[in-house]
């Protein structure tokens, strides 16, 4: 852990921030020390965002102040920030998709020979700077070619590449692998040694334990708690971002499975799976487990019509062919994307548009009904607790808040079978437990789902029934008595013998 505690070398005092007439955050203050990990935890809408975003200079302070080395400072613009040794990763990607890697690493920043650019430096700075990331991407890829935790690791070489006084981190790991975690771990404990100040935020609390010297939890816009991080373990943290007991985190497996309603054989998805064959029931829910890698999210994209499959495929009985995702819905099979930025919603369109975007048809007779869409929306909002203002862009929400918009435009179509991929990565543990009570509840109602999830725990707490994939194939499948980390790791990775929970959490995460 850090050293002694110093003088801040940035903070807030009395920091308030309002949107129009909404105050959302309301006297925040928080201070970091040079050479010491301060982790900011909350639940998704607790303010976290607001806050990072002041200290970086992306938005200024609505009443109180920012302190640079003790001194009151207003940022002109994130570029100030950055020029005065403030740096940040976010949790969103900032990055120019169809610039290379090493042109987004040195974007802003090029490094000049004479009166041209030095691509040969700053391919071998890049290179240099991924390798200690133990990142293999070459550095002339189009950043539109990489995969997520790629995408992040070039977001980490960048900030890396400054020279970096105070690192502030929005869920660096979110889209990381457990192996991809430790290494960028590794990197803030070293920044820490070299006397960076970092600001830390996760929704994996084992991380903030492990990392942390300084701990602040915000809840609703407010610091509810702050101190040395050695004073709350993880249920202690978790009662002060929720407020209230968190000892049932999943709901109790009393669904009872009927019918078959999806029956899939010899599904395949050329160049990632290969005879995938298996039934769901109506009120079942479905774990399906794997090594990032083992084909889980193309299978069932497959399934959806996201991608070219073929295989017989019968829902209810009957046999379908489903070879475009609006097929899928009419059949009532709804597939809900991992991406929620991305691929799930529109992050520059309002929440009713988002809302009703995938079912048109039911508020649209000639002329749209905008009256009909708010009432749809005033009942997602008070079914799935969607938390934040009607009139703010969906990228203006809290990540929660952005999950359950995404769940209520699933369900709005009425689907019964529903694939969720991901439920809720990046998603603090306040809202994870709502999303597994409204998972639940869509299979006591007799809708049947399937989670594919890369987080063991949630497989086994959600699951009546696991299938674990390894290499684009089904390895096996586990029943209620027999769904463990020990069976799940040996599936996934093909072999006989059992392993130690702790390489389990390993292979697996």
């Amino acid at each position: 852990m850090g050293g002694a505690v110093t003088e801040p070398v940035l903070s807030l005092s009395g920091v308030s921030r309002s949107f129009g007439p909404i105050e959302v955050l309301h006297g925040i203050s928080l201070a970091l020390a040079p050479g010491r990990v301060h982790a900011l935890i909350g639940e998704n809408g607790a303010g976290k965002s607001t806050t990072m975003k002041i200290l970086a200079g992306y938005q200024p302070p609505s009443s109180g102040d920012v302190l640079l080395d003790g001194r009151p400072v207003a940022f002109a613009s994130m570029g100030e920030a950055e020029r005065l040794g403030i740096s940040m990763i976010h949790q969103e990607f900032n990055l120019a998709e169809q610039l290379t890697v090493e042109e987004n690493i040195f974007l802003g920043r090029e490094l000049k020979r004479g009166l041209f650019l030095d691509k040969a430096a700053m391919r071998a700075q890049s290179r240099a700077l991924l390798d200690r990331l133990q990142c293999r991407v070459a550095t002339d890829r189009p950043i539109s070619d990489l995969s997520n935790s790629d995408k992040q690791m070039v977001e980490i070489a960048r900030a890396l590449s400054r020279e970096t006084r105070v690192l502030i981190m929005d869920e660096p790991t979110a889209v990381l692998t457990r192996a991809e975690t430790s290494i960028l771990m590794e990197q803030v404990r070293a920044l820490r040694a070299a006397g960076t100040a970092v600001l830390f935020t996760s929704h994996k609390l084992d991380e903030v334990k492990e990392i942390a010297d300084d701990l602040t939890i915000m809840r609703d816009g407010a610091v509810v708690w702050s101190g040395p991080a050695s004073e709350l373990d993880e249920h202690g943290m978790a009662e002060a971002m929720v407020g209230r007991e968190m000892s049932q985190l999943y709901p109790a497996k009393d669904g009872s499975p009927g019918e078959v309603v999806l029956d899939v054989s010899g599904l395949t998805v050329p160049g990632y799976a290969e005879d995938i064959s298996f039934t769901l029931r109506a009120g079942e829910i479905l774990g399906i487990a794997g090594l990032i890698g083992s084909g889980r999210t193309e299978t069932f994209e497959g399934l959806a019509g996201l991608r070219p499959a073929s295989g017989a495929v019968r829902i209810k009985g009957r046999p379908v062919t489903i070879r475009h995702n609006w097929e899928a819905l009419d059949l009532g099979l709804c597939y809900l994307t991992e991406d929620r930025k991305t691929r799930g919603l529109l992050l520059q369109k309002g929440m009713r548009e988002n809302l009703t975007l995938q079912a048109l048809h039911r508020f649209s007779h000639g002329l749209l009904d905008t009256r009909a869409e708010e009432a749809a929306l005033d009942r997602a909002i008070r079914d799935f607790d969607i938390r934040g203002s009607r009139e703010v862009t969906v990228g203006h929400l809290s990540g929660g808040n952005q999950q359950k918009l995404l769940f209520a435009k699933t369900m709005l179509s009425d689907p019964q079978i529903i694939v969720i991929d991901e439920p809720t990565r990046g998603i603090d543990i306040g809202t994870k437990q709502q999303m597994y009570e409204f998972i639940r509840g869509l299979a006591r109602e007799g809708r049947a789902i399937v989670v594919i999830s890369s987080e063991m725990q949630e497989v086994i707490g959600l699951a009546d029934r696991v299938l674990v994939m390894r290499q684009g194939r089904i390895a096996g499948e586990l029943t209620t008595d027999t769904i463990t980390e020990d069976a799940i790791v040996r599936l996934a990775m093909g072999v006989g013998e059992p392993k130690p929970v702790a390489l389990a959490k390993e292979l697996t995460e």
